[in-house]
């Protein structure tokens, strides 16, 4: 079960590539708290479907992970094969498989894994959401912690696992991976395991809980959530770019310190006016970014005209992976709308028919050149063709930033009225939050930017 074959290696090679080519960024955090042997359970939220378990299986640093799949995606044949290959183990939730599922061979399988000292991946939530925050954990993670340890052939160790995305489906945005400190079942939880198995289990899941809120950004509604973003930009330094992990340290924050003192007026007129302040940038198209300094005539001409140099460089390469991969694209979009109508499950089933179809794509045509022009034609037309493909996103890249660039120098020019009172708004609001944080922070933390960085 601990072994890890060639295809394994090379699916899960691939499949980093397309995860690392989806987003443009995602930063980990914590990996140090992996154990580098032994059985380890990776606990994480779940708010990306299958790309959550591509993620941490990528990241981890461990191989394999054989991740809890619900069994409702091997209905796909391609899908089946796909999760069979990486060694998913499907299960039957009895809110949609009915009462009378059955999991003991999933529980089987996952305690073989475990005890041959590898590894496994579970989302205790149990369904992939969107929600502003954590929904209640099921017990199954916990049932399989204590079960597996409580046979004493092997250390059994659980690490949460926090996923955040910027955009969960945008392509090329960020993500964060935040690894937490690992819970042990030790022999305090056995003790307690033997004597109230019950109880357990549940202490054992409000452990993971607590664990996994830690790591990830949780707030009561969306609408908090939203103005927590507000308030954070606005008081954020012009000059300071925010990785992923300060982007959500930094958020975390903000969420704590707003429920601690959201009764007090002053705040809720704080809010009321960040809100208002976002609803004028939304009703003119604009963001915040936009207004944190005047962008000149030349140097907007500037940057479109390095865009477009850029472009011109790129299109020779760039050509080739339209034609070779647009196809695959339709075929992939056209697949999974045909065969779920769910959200998640077609995000899903583009992803993995677009790994299965590129590496034949690749072969197919290195063999039409091979055959039709020399051996080492075919075996550089293969090679290329990733990199072609590459270069063709990046020039999607510049051509939607630069048509974005546009249409904001437009919004700017046409509403510079409206965007002059929004400034001056924005400079009240600055100094209101940042007044308001430097009261309520917690005087124990290391402050996320210095005074330097704030003047």
């Amino acid at each position: 079960m601990g072994t890890v074959g060639p295809s394994y290696r090379v699916l899960i090679w691939f499949i980093r590539l397309v995860v690392n080519t989806f987003f443009r960024r995602i930063e980990v955090v914590g990996r140090a708290h992996v154990p580098a042997e032994g059985a380890v359970i990776f606990a994480g939220n779940h708010p990306n479907a299958l790309m959550d378990g591509f993620v941490v299986a990528t990241m981890c640093g461990r191989r394999p992970v054989h991740f809890m799949a619900n069994a409702k995606l091997w209905r796909y044949p391609l899908m089946s094969t796909f999760l069979d290959a990486l060694g998913a183990v499907p299960v039957y939730p009895r809110q949609e498989h009915g009462v009378a599922a059955s999991n003991e061979a999933a529980f089987a399988r996952l305690f073989a894994v475990l005890e041959a000292g590898s590894c496994m991946g579970i989302f205790p939530e149990g369904i992939s959401h969107t929600g502003s925050q954590l929904v209640r954990l099921k017990t199954g993670t916990a049932r399989i912690a204590l079960a597996v340890a409580a046979r004493r052939k092997v250390r059994v160790t659980l690490v949460p696992c926090g996923l955040t995305y910027t955009h969960r489906h945008r392509f090329r945005s960020q993500a964060l991976l935040h690894f937490g400190d690992p819970i042990v079942v030790d022999e305090k939880w056995l003790a307690a395991y033997a004597t109230s198995e019950v109880d357990t289990v549940h202490a054992f899941t409000n452990s993971i809980a607590g664990a996994l809120a830690k790591v990830t950004l949780n707030a009561p509604d969306w609408e908090t959530l939203r103005f927590i973003h507000t308030a954070r930009r606005l008081y954020k330094p012009t000059s300071v770019h925010l990785t992923p992990g300060t982007y959500v340290e930094l958020s975390r924050r903000f969420v704590e310190g707003y429920l601690a003192t959201a009764a007090d007026p002053d705040i809720q007129r704080l809010r009321h006016d960040v809100e208002d302040y976002q609803a004028h940038l939304d009703l003119l198209g604009l963001k915040d970014h936009h207004l944190r300094a005047s962008l000149g005539v030349l140097d907007a001409w500037r940057g479109m005209l390095w865009r477009s140099v850029a472009v011109i460089a790129l299109l020779p390469l760039a050509i080739p992976g339209a034609l070779c991969h647009l196809p695959v694209g339709w075929v992939a979009i056209t697949a999974a709308a045909r065969l779920s109508d769910d959200r998640d499950d077609v995000a899903t089933l583009k992803v993995i028919t677009s790994v299965l179809l590129l590496p034949f794509v690749y072969v197919g045509a290195g063999i039409l050149v091979g055959l039709t022009v020399g051996l080492w034609w075919g075996v550089a037309v293969t090679t290329v063709l990733p990199l072609s493909f590459l270069a063709f996103v990046k020039v999607v890249e510049m051509q939607v930033n630069m048509t974005l660039a546009t249409l904001t120098h437009l919004r700017l020019s046409r509403f510079s009225q409206e965007v002059g009172e929004l400034r001056k708004t924005r400079s009240r609001l600055v100094e209101r939050v940042r007044m308001v944080a430097d009261t309520h922070a917690d005087p124990s933390l290391p402050r996320v930017f210095s005074r330097r960085d704030l003047v």
